[in-house]
């Protein structure tokens, strides 16, 4: 997968859209990042998964995902390697991270 398909991906979410963060790329809903691409390389994505399914990704495809460094790699922030990277698998990275920041933004505004 390219860094192109993964923005073309992100940004096919109801009202997703791409901003910057930190000198990167990212993808928002409601002002709210649950993508981004380019960090820490151009090969590298990032999704924004709850704990238990960012294991649940790694577990399944160790050689795509890893925890993000730090405290945000422990919240759910999943690096994916994007050039090892099946779209269907992306696109249901994608969803999960869309959907947590959407579900999220909802119970703020509720």
């Amino acid at each position: 997968m390219t860094g192109g398909t993964f923005r073309k991906m992100a940004l096919g979410y109801p009202h997703a859209v791409e901003s910057a963060h930190m000198n990167h790329p990212d993808f928002r809903i409601d002002g709210k990042i649950f993508a981004t691409l380019g960090y820490p390389d151009d090969d590298r994505g990032m999704v924004k998964l709850t704990p238990e399914q960012q294991r649940s990704f790694v577990r399944e495809a160790p050689d795509v995902f890893d925890p993000c460094s730090g405290s945000w790699g422990r919240q759910g922030a999943t690096n994916v390697h994007l050039p090892l990277a099946k779209k269907s698998l992306v696109r249901a990275a994608l969803d999960c991270a869309f959907q947590n920041v959407r579900a999220k933004a909802k119970k703020k505004n509720a």
